[in-house]
């Protein structure tokens, strides 16, 4: 068990944290959310004991084994990966070492020995003999082939040695897991494959993360950070969202038909714990649910943008003919012989392997790169909307206001009209006059999202619009995508993103493209998929 007990962390004037007291037990998995700049993060810096409190404690169970997900991807290249791996469980390897030294000593002596003897003890209580063999089960059901064992942490691509360094995390099984954004860098295989091991795992687990299907997956609470304290919850991601709208709607409307309300909010809650049986944390999640009342449920005080886009005309059935489209970039030929014809109401998901070459595929339909081979034709009563997966260009050195960068972009000119909208985007009062060029990366893509609301575009394209963007954010875009009447093309990482927002799924690969109007779900359990993917997993 790890609780903190009146823990307040400042800054100078700013207060984070202030008089936090919080429990977390074993068997549950905790997940932490809240704003950008909440502190989330810092919270587990906090629980690590990597920074101290200003004020209060910070108290585990003794003896209880701590296994923290490291950041520096540079701190372990001289080891190699296997040998990383161990060293999640720093006794392990302090034992190890020990005994490899005594062994080693020329003039072996009667001390040595009978210090060695204690050390094999010890080792075998920490299963130091199946140590290999556990670190290269947890490398493969990360995607990390036995090739790369026993290769130095160094020679690894930066996003392989992310998953290396989760694996060191998760060995050893520690009492306490404290994971931020695990699932950062990880293709679909890996993120299944941490999910059902979080769902088995029986000790306590804190996870930051803004993937909210692995929220719904994994979580048995929910630990919302918000104005300097940590509030509780039982359920996972969807319950909370869902449970804080409903009361904040009954707490809005106190005095208009209460009882239907109240009623209401019942109802969700004993619909939720029953579908709370087909989860992978059914049992214990069913459980806590059971126990709700209404007293429970707390209205959320967070500030959800307004995120809708609406076309200015109607696209006629003529939308996007794609015939042939090759392009190389750096050498490696990232699109191979592309053909696909977009409807009228389309909303496609585009997946695959190669990240590039979705995102060159967007920078073609756009008129920003020349294909090698192939063409495309838009029709004639299509107007485009774009959000590029890097928006550098359109923000750096910068000097306008949030309101004259904005106002470039708006039919109505006018002050007000623009202030107005941005603060639809949570950029009120002084906010909307910062500098263009100093805003945040979440912040970037909420102004960028707010110049394609104003475009009155009836095809929309984004590459992968939730990064940078909080939970708030995402769940805000994720409605208002799903209310749009036009076309969308997109590029997405978030499960639950693209399951509530497509109805057609093309996945580019090498060997070409597979195109299926049906939602993410039904085309990843769709038999063909599997085999795809199992093939390129096992290749990588």
């Amino acid at each position: 068990m790890i609780a903190t007990s009146g823990v307040t962390l400042q800054f100078g004037k700013r207060v984070l944290f202030k008089d936090v007291s919080i429990k977390f037990t074993p068997g549950n998995c905790y997940g932490v959310i809240g704003a950008n700049g909440a502190g989330k993060s810092t919270f587990l810096k906090l629980l690590s004991g990597e920074i101290e409190p200003t004020n209060g404690s910070i108290d585990i169970t003794p003896g209880e084994r701590m296994s923290v997900l490291r950041q520096d991807h540079f701190e372990f290249d001289e080891f190699e990966v296997l040998r990383t791996v161990i060293m999640g469980n720093k006794h392990l390897v302090d034992i190890m070492d020990e005994k490899d030294a005594i062994y080693a000593k020329p003039d072996f002596s009667d001390e040595d020995g009978i210090r060695a003897g204690e050390l094999e003890a010890e080792f075998a209580e920490l299963n130091g003999w199946d140590a290999e063999a556990d670190a290269a089960k947890l490398l493969n059901g990360l995607g990390i082939g036995e090739e790369f064992h026993y290769q130095k942490m160094a020679e690894l691509d930066p996003s392989l040695k992310v998953r290396v360094l989760l694996a060191q995390a998760l060995f050893g099984n520690p009492d306490i897991l404290l994971l931020d954004e695990p699932t950062n860098h990880l293709d679909l295989a890996s993120i299944n494959w941490l999910e059902d091991f979080l769902a088995g795992f029986e000790n306590t687990v804190i996870v930051v993360s803004h993937d909210r299907h692995f929220l719904n997956q994994v979580c048995t609470h929910i630990a919302d950070v918000d104005f300097g304290k940590i509030q509780l919850y039982v359920g996972n991601y969807d319950f909370w969202y869902h449970s804080s709208q409903l009361a904040q709607q009954l707490a809005r409307d106190a005095n208009k038909k209460k009882e239907e309300k109240i009623k209401e909010l019942q109802t969700f809650i004993a619909r939720f714990a029953a579908n709370a049986s087909k989860s992978k944390q059914a049992t214990s999640r069913k459980k806590l649910l059971d126990k709700i009342t209404l007293e429970d449920i707390k209205p959320s005080s967070r500030r959800y943008p307004y995120i809708a886009f609406t076309p200015d005309r109607e696209a006629g059935d003529q939308l996007l003919l794609v015939e042939g489209i090759s392009k190389t970039v750096d050498g490696v030929k990232v699109l191979n012989n592309v053909s696909f014809t977009v409807r009228k109401g389309d909303k496609i998901a585009f997946t695959g392997p190669n990240s590039a070459g979705k995102t060159a595929l967007f920078q073609i339909l756009m008129g920003e790169m020349e294909p090698d081979e192939g063409s495309f034709k838009w029709g004639v009563t299509t107007t485009q909307a774009y959000l590029p997966n890097d928006n550098t260009e359109y923000f750096e050195g910068c000097e306008l206001s949030l309101t004259d960068w904005l106002r470039q972009y708006s039919k109505d000119p006018d002050e007000s009209f623009v202030r107005g909208f941005l603060g639809r985007m949570l950029f009120s009062g002084e906010e909307s006059l910062k500098k263009a060029s100093v805003i945040s990366g979440g912040e970037k893509v909420r102004c960028m999202l707010s110049k394609m609301m104003l475009s009155g575009a009836n095809v929309l394209l984004m590459d992968e619009p939730t990064n940078h963007l909080d939970l708030e954010s995402i769940t805000a875009l994720n409605d208002g995508l799903i209310g749009f009447k036009g076309t969308l093309l997109f590029v997405s990482h978030d499960h639950q993103f693209v399951q509530t927002i497509a109805d057609r799924i093309i996945e580019l690969t090498p060997e070409g493209v597979y195109d299926k109007l049906t939602s993410y779900d039904d085309f990843l359990a769709d038999t063909e998929t599997q085999e795809r993917l199992a093939a390129m997993y096992n290749k990588e």
